[in-house]
C-alpha cells in the first residue's frame, strides 16, 4: 500500500470566547479572521483559507491533561527572528512557558488566553535525515536555554 502525502492544514481548538480569541490571534501572530459562525471564527496566516479554527467549548470548560501538549508553528528565519518574536510576546504580556534547545532547533514556548500552548520554533538543521539522527542521538531533548528577547 501506497502511504498518501500528508500535510499540515489546520488547528481546531476549544476556547471560552471565539471572538475574544480571534482577537489575541489576530493581534499577537498577526492572523487574519477568514470566516465566523455564531460559535465559531476561522484565522489564516494568508496562504490557506484557515489555519485556525476557535470553537465555543460548552460552558464551564476546564483546560484538561488529557489533548493536545502544544502545537508547533516554524518560524522563517534564523535565532535573532525567534529573539524578536519573544520580545513580541513579552511586550504583549503573552505568557511565555519556557525556552528551549532541541539540538535541532530553538523552541519559545508560550501559551494563548485559554491555557493552550503553542511553539515558535527554528530550524538549525535543516535536512531531514540529518534533524531524524540528532533526535535520536540526542533522546528528542528539551533542554532549557537562555534565550534574551529583541524588541524592536
Amino acid at each position: 500500500m501506497v502511504t498518501p502525502s500528508i500535510v499540515r492544514t489546520h488547528l481546531s481548538l476549544f476556547v471560552r470566547d471565539p471572538e475574544a480569541s480571534a482577537q489575541w490571534f489576530a493581534d499577537v501572530l498577526n492572523m487574519k479572521i477568514t470566516a465566523r459562525g455564531p460559535q465559531w471564527v476561522f484565522l489564516s496566516f494568508g496562504r490557506k483559507h484557515h489555519d485556525l479554527a476557535l470553537i465555543r467549548a460548552e460552558e464551564g470548560a476546564q483546560q484538561g491533561g488529557l489533548g493536545l501538549q502544544h502545537y508547533g508553528l516554524e518560524v522563517e528565519g534564523d535565532l535573532d527572528d525567534l529573539r524578536r518574536l519573544y520580545g513580541m510576546l513579552l511586550s504583549k504580556g503573552v505568557k511565555v512557558v519556557k525556552t528551549t534547545d532541541h539540538k535541532v532547533g530553538f523552541g519559545l514556548y508560550f501559551e494563548d488566553p485559554d491555557g493552550n500552548r503553542f511553539e515558535f520554533f527554528v530550524e538549525t538543521v535543516t535536512d531531514d535525515e540529518e534533524g531524524q539522527r540528532v533526535l535520536g542521538e540526542h533522546n528528542a531533548p528539551s533542554e532549557p536555554v537562555a534565550l534574551d528577547p529583541l524588541y524592536t
